[in-house]
């Protein structure tokens, strides 16, 4: 335990601190001295905790994701709750204001290909990036909770933030959140029994990703990022009504 008195441990310190640090500045060239002077620690203490470098950083990734989801507003109300476009709508500004804050985590490791791989491998792999967790029993327990998960699938952070929030799930991403709450709403009548709940959620959660990652990635470093205004709003339209014709009376 540390000697401040916060019961924490060194491990789930050097996480925290390493977090803190992506949160800060980002990832993008983050090395274990910078870790570890932030920690007031040596450079040989990280291996007693940690396999590598990657391991760290990997832990980090998943706590800085957990802290983004755990301050983020509410994605969704209960099922039954307000209207479906309207609650689709906050569910896509939300998500795109939390995919937001995290891919330039993700982006500023994209040299480190073994830290990715092994933020896949914590969070589910490609299960979690699916929606296929929220298909079984207890789909539509508490899919709104706000700490369940985030943009890219992770759904909890580690050390001290990660155990503030007692509802914090891994592999509870926006996929998860979204077909659990589709498929609660299906079962109170208010979605057409026979909608293809997933593929609702692929393209919501496709719109998401698709607004965010090339503005991310590609836009000046340090410039503005803007949404289309009223995006939100005509996507949850959109996949609410179909683009088929209607029939005429």
């Amino acid at each position: 335990m540390l000697r401040d008195g916060s019961g924490q441990n060194l491990r789930d310190y050097l996480i925290t601190t390493a977090a803190r640090l992506i949160d800060q500045r980002g990832s993008a060239g983050l090395a274990v001295r910078d870790i570890t002077r932030e920690a007031k620690v040596a450079d040989g203490v990280l291996y007693n905790y940690f396999e590598d470098k990657e391991d760290l950083l990997a832990h980090a990734l998943l706590a800085h994701v957990g802290n983004v989801m755990a301050s983020a507003p509410q994605l969704l109300p209960p099922p039954g709750e307000g209207t479906l476009a309207e609650n689709l709508r906050v569910f896509i500004e939300g998500g795109m204001a939390s995919l937001l804050r995290v891919t330039p985590a993700f982006a500023g490791l994209l040299s480190q290909p073994k830290v990715l791989s092994r933020f896949h491998a914590m969070v589910g792999g490609d299960a979690a990036f699916s929606g296929d967790a929220a298909a079984g029993d207890g789909a539509g327990e508490h899919p709104a909770d706000p700490n369940a998960g985030d943009g890219t699938g992770a759904g909890h952070g580690e050390g001290e933030d990660a155990a503030e929030g007692e509802d914090h799930r891994e592999g509870y991403g926006l996929p998860d959140l979204l077909s659990a709450y589709l498929r609660a709403e299906q079962r109170l009548g208010r979605l057409d029994p026979a909608a293809d709940v997933d593929a609702a959620t692929s393209l919501v959660v496709g719109a998401i990703h698709g607004q965010i990652l090339p503005r991310v990635l590609f836009a000046p470093p340090g410039g503005p990022i803007t949404i289309p205004p009223g995006l939100a709003a005509r996507l949850a339209d959109t996949v609410l009504a179909g683009i088929a014709p209607r029939p005429r009376p």
